[in-house]
């Protein structure tokens, strides 16, 4: 009994270990959620309080926007996001620089033509004033 119960113990911290999360990642997996709706939903007071003034925005065919261009573009529905599913997300931490790395799968009406898109992410959120901002984002497109 001991035994089975030692292996319990363990294998629950192991998996309390794998799953935790800081309280700087939890803030920032919120910011992260709050940009997938606001850009589903184009939001541009949301967009424009998560997007740092310094904003880089790389799409993956290398087009490249500013903090306008990125809220301009997704409000007047040059690229309209229908759906977005983030998976395999994860977030690293230093300093006031976090690091978020996902698999973005959407579903897109880009100047009411629709389309479907799955692209790697990364984007750089630095802590600005007390508030994570996203400073950089860069997409891929995943091998055929």
């Amino acid at each position: 009994m001991k035994i089975i119960l030692t292996l319990f113990v363990l294998l629950m911290s192991i998996a309390t270990t794998t799953q935790a999360q800081t309280a700087e990642e939890k803030e920032v997996a919120n910011a992260v959620e709050a940009l997938r709706k606001a850009m589903v939903d184009s939001d541009k007071a949301t967009l424009e309080k998560l997007a740092a003034n310094e904003l880089t925005y790389g799409h993956s065919a290398g087009k490249i926007e500013d903090k306008a261009a990125f809220v301009d573009n997704l409000t007047n529905g040059n690229s309209d996001f229908v759906t977005i599913d983030l998976t395999d997300q994860t977030i690293s931490i230093a300093g006031n620089v976090a690091l978020v790395r996902h698999t973005l799968t959407a579903k897109t009406n880009d100047g009411g033509k629709p389309g479907n898109v799955k692209l790697g992410v990364l984007i750089v959120w630095q802590k600005q004033a007390g508030s994570w901002k996203m400073i950089a984002r860069q997409s891929f497109k995943f091998p055929q």
